[in-house]
């Protein structure tokens, strides 16, 4: 309750506020910053909203998405300008500076007072304000959780409630994976209470596939996937080139290494993109294997228990080749889950 009161009295008075969140933004990261930034307007605040990165256009149909700026080397004066303007950062779906890119430093050097909202593990000690919880299935659930106990429960409309319901749905896994708890779901009531359209959001994000992206999904499955028996893993890797020749667009990838969880016998996947500059890497385990600790230790990453990311600076062959040494260390572990 001290956060709250110290983010109320922060908050009583008009503020011009930014919002931010992570890198590649996905549906709990854009999700969540909207659907704040659409209730800190009702309050009377100037906001802005800057992502450092572009984002999938599934995600357009949020209220809000209009008028996001996304940081770019042609931007950069503006996000200086605004970040050096503002009298409060909100810093949404990420527990770590460095995972904002160019932003995070200048964040960092900035007069603002910042409030972190995020349900990583092992966060940064860098806001004033911070609402950190691990146990929460998404941002997004504690956005609607500090809005409501600042008693603003009733500002919740049916577009913030879409932005919300949408992180929800996905950090979650369309409500299957063990954070799915008890509050999720009565949280989830009270978006339907307001009338928040859930098969359609659904639809939105899941649905809207285009024709280069599902032949991308056959060609990767059919010739890109590899099942190590011997470790319960399996793993992707998808070069530069292939990328170009799928017209791969954000988002595209996304999801992928969940099809190398779901095998049966499989408890630990990645994915390792070459992506240009580096080399993206997406780690998800089931059970009691953590993906965070193998991201953190070898990878430069981090994240949850049962979903991580990483870096490498390496050639895509080395950091599969890396990878693939590292589990002989872990399989009695891989084999135990």
């Amino acid at each position: 309750m001290h956060n709250i009161a110290a983010l109320t009295e922060l908050l009583k008075n008009p503020k011009q506020i930014l919002i931010t969140t992570h890198h590649k933004p996905d549906a709990d990261a854009l999700g969540s910053s909207l659907g704040l930034a659409g209730y800190l307007k009702k309050r009377g605040h100037q906001v802005t909203v800057i992502t450092p990165s572009d984002y999938p256009d599934f995600l357009n149909w949020m209220a809000g998405n209009e008028d996001v700026i996304i940081y770019s080397p042609e931007s950069d004066a503006l996000v200086q300008k605004i970040i050096n303007q503002v009298d409060v950062i909100f810093c949404l779906d990420f527990s770590a500076l460095s995972r904002i890119n160019e932003m995070g430093e200048y964040i960092r050097q900035a007069k603002a007072t910042k409030v972190l909202i995020d349900h990583h593990l092992q966060p940064e000690d860098f806001a004033e304000i911070a609402f950190s919880d691990t146990s929460a299935a998404a941002t997004a659930e504690l956005v609607f959780e500090v809005i409501r106990d600042m008693g603003d429960q009733e500002l919740i409309d049916v577009k913030i409630g879409e932005c919300l319901y949408a992180g929800i749905m996905t950090d979650t896994g369309s409500f299957r994976h063990p954070s799915t708890s008890r509050n999720v779901h009565l949280i989830i009531a009270e978006l339907l209470h307001i009338g928040v359209n859930t098969s359609n959001i659904h639809r939105l994000i899941y649905d809207s596939h285009t024709e280069s992206r599902l032949r991308f999904l056959g060609y990767v499955l059919k010739d890109k996937l590899t099942v190590l028996r011997e470790f319960r893993t399996a793993y992707i890797a998808i070069s530069g080139a292939e990328l170009k020749e799928y017209d791969s667009k954000t988002g595209d990838t996304e999801g992928l290494v969940n099809f190398a969880l779901s095998m049966e016998g499989v408890v630990f996947a990645a994915v390792i993109i070459d992506r240009g500059n580096a080399v993206k890497i997406s780690f998800r385990s089931v059970g009691n294997f953590s993906v965070n600790d193998f991201a953190r230790q070898h990878f430069d990453g981090g994240g949850h228990r049962n979903a991580a990311g990483g870096i490498s600076y390496a050639p895509l062959d080395d950091t599969v080749r890396k990878f693939i040494s590292l589990l002989p260390e872990y399989k009695d572990q891989l084999l135990e889950n």
